[in-house]
């Protein structure tokens, strides 16, 4: 695929730069921690602006007008980020590590389902798709996890990215906060792949459900694709920060 040679092309680039000088590497850490935060979060309807996000996680301070549990998605993100970074030095994917992803962002908004596969149906909106139901998640879990190995070494970094969060919404297997985490998961395989992480701009919002939405379907492609190009901006920006 065309757009994967271009990922790798990117990512040879940035290799060249390795070692990071420990100071620059911090600073682009950062940044993509702001930016990650505010559009992760923004996808799912959080109000916080890239600005107010970071006043919120760097300073501690309030904004004024805006739901506390704004404020709590984005300090809950933001500890998920770090937990990022710690799991990347391995080259598994185990099942705890999902959940304490899950837990970290969420015990802030309710303590109980943090970390904690649902034990009622949900109802996503805007889609006719209808997730497992909840005693099923332990099962479909171990099999997700199961065959990770396996889909790793079949497919290229960024396909396989894709995939597992397109296999992870699948399942749903938390009552909320199940987006974020697959978007985590996903950076996570990226990073352990040696790729830079992938943010989903807001104003592709539409985009990204509608090809997630086919995958239920059974056509992955479009949203392969539309991850293929995620990955490939994130990569420009983080060459840009590496080379400016």
């Amino acid at each position: 695929m065309d757009g994967l040679k271009r990922i790798d092309d990117l990512k040879a680039r940035i290799d060249g730069h390795r070692p990071v000088d420990a100071h620059i590497l911090k600073q682009v850490k950062a940044y993509f921690r702001i930016g990650m935060t505010y559009s992760s979060n923004a996808l799912e309807g959080n109000s916080l602006t890239e600005t107010e996000t970071k006043i919120v996680i760097e300073d501690g301070i309030t904004i004024g007008g805006k739901p506390v549990r704004d404020h709590l998605e984005a300090l809950g993100h933001s500890e998920a980020y770090d937990l990022l970074f710690r799991l990347a030095k391995g080259k598994d994917i185990t099942e705890a590590n999902v959940k304490e992803l899950h837990r970290l962002f969420y015990y802030r908004i309710d303590a109980k389902q943090a970390g904690k596969y649902r034990k009622r149906k949900v109802i996503i909106t805007g889609t006719d798709f209808i997730p497992p139901a909840p005693e099923r998640i332990p099962e479909l879990m171990k099999s997700f996890i199961a065959g990770i190995p396996t889909s790793r070494a079949k497919h290229h970094p960024v396909e396989y990215a894709a995939i597992l969060h397109k296999e992870f919404v699948t399942i749903h297997p938390f009552i909320d906060g199940n987006g974020r985490a697959a978007r985590l998961l996903m950076n996570l395989a990226l990073l352990q792949s040696g790729y830079p992480l992938a943010i989903i701009p807001p104003i592709l919002r539409r985009d990204y459900l509608d090809t997630l939405n086919r995958t239920h379907k059974g056509n992955n492609m479009p949203f392969i694709n539309f991850i293929t190009g995620v990955c490939y901006e994130s990569a420009k920006e983080y060459l840009r920060l590496l080379e400016g």
